[in-house]
């Protein structure tokens, strides 16, 4: 638990770091190595190439639920990896399957961009095999959203108050359902409020966020996935022994409330919303939707949107079911399923998320 009068005394006793020094601790703390991914090596084989792109797609809590199995000179299979799963909060693996649906269109992407067609074929009854497999042949051609994959990142800051042209939203009804009417803004917003507080307080929820929390340069190196908090005071506490889980899984702690403090606040800034639906919730729905989701990420990062992922009233466990129900009502047509809800405006530059190198996702070599 942290203690305010043990804080203060490092604070102000220099027990971390010496005011001096301070500066030097602050410049340092990017995790270069987990970043690394951000710019992809060249790689004589285009599968290679292709993977080393599709690695950087948004999945739910950074997990990368990816392994990716190479066939003969031009095939790849992509299986769901069982070791990353999220038991409380995705139950069902239905995030999960929309996750490997954006790894799959990011690979598609890239191998046109490299003058190559990775021709797909899902396989989505296969939970305990591969999801899908691509066939790649040259001669694909170039689709300009390629060009932004190296520049989309979930933007997680508060958006001001512009809202999107008309012209905008045109452009992006084309990828998915915006929401601009204010009193259903308003109503979304404190859905996205309600949820957030109701997976804070359902204890196995959150402590499958805490588990996968990276606090600082270290912890993010060692281990570039999950949930990761770049802060340096928070790095300082956890160096320090003051920040550990038992802390964090505290709700009503002073430093817990001032967190979800900030997130309402962010949430509170949203002006508009995007929605994915499908009309059914197969594997096959999921994966495509994933696959959208892409492509309306690589569209927004070309005309300069924010987009944050808000998708917590979406999940599938007991309670959180009458928030679920309601996104439903006020999100999708009857029977429809909402897989993806997002914020939608203009913030500031957000930043890349730690990617585990191509290399530790390849189960074989060819």
């Amino acid at each position: 638990m942290l203690n305010r009068r043990r804080f203060l005394k490092i604070l102000s006793g220099g027990t971390i770091v010496a005011i001096a020094g301070a500066a030097g601790f602050l410049t340092t703390r990017t995790p270069h190595s987990a970043l690394a991914p951000w710019m992809p090596k060249p790689y004589h084989d285009p599968r290679k190439a292709a993977l080393s792109y599709a690695i950087l797609a948004p999945n739910p809590h950074n997990l990368q639920p990816w392994l990716v199995e190479l066939v003969g000179q031009d095939k790849v299979r992509i299986h769901r990896d069982t070791d990353r799963e999220l038991p409380e909060t995705d139950p069902y693996h239905r995030q999960l399957y929309i996750g490997l649906g954006a790894f799959v269109e990011t690979m598609v992407l890239a191998a046109g961009a490299l003058g190559f067609d990775a021709q797909v074929k899902l396989l989505p009854d296969g939970d305990d095999g591969p999801i899908a497999e691509a066939v790649f042949v040259p001669g694909g051609a170039s689709d300009p959203l390629s060009a932004q994959i190296l520049n989309r990142h979930s933007n997680k800051e508060p958006y001001t108050e512009q809202r999107l042209s008309e012209e905008e939203v045109s452009v992006l009804e084309n990828y998915a359902t915006l929401i601009s009417d204010e009193d259903l803004v308003a109503r979304i917003r404190g859905l996205t409020k309600r949820a957030f507080e109701i997976e804070m307080r359902t204890p196995p929820a959150l402590k499958e966020s805490v588990d996968l929390m990276r606090i600082g340069k270290a912890e993010i190196n060692a281990n570039p996935d999950g949930i990761e908090l770049r802060d340096p005071m928070l790095e300082m506490l956890r160096l320090t022994g003051l920040l550990d889980n038992e802390t964090l899984m505290n709700v009503d702690h002073p430093g817990t409330q001032s967190h979800m403090r900030g997130y309402f606040a962010m949430l509170d800034s949203t002006q508009q919303y995007a929605v994915i639906t499908t009309a059914t919730n197969t594997r096959s729905d999921q994966l495509d939707a994933g696959r959208r989701l892409m492509r309306f990420y690589l569209k927004t990062t070309e005309m300069g949107l924010g987009v944050h992922p808000v998708s917590q009233a979406l999940q599938e466990y007991p309670e959180m079911a009458d928030e679920y129900a309601l996104a439903h009502e006020l999100l999708a047509p009857s029977g429809y399923t909402v897989q993806m809800l997002l914020r939608l405006g203009h913030g500031p530059e957000p930043i890349a998320t730690p990617r585990w190198p191509l290399e530790t996702r390849i189960l074989n070599e060819a």
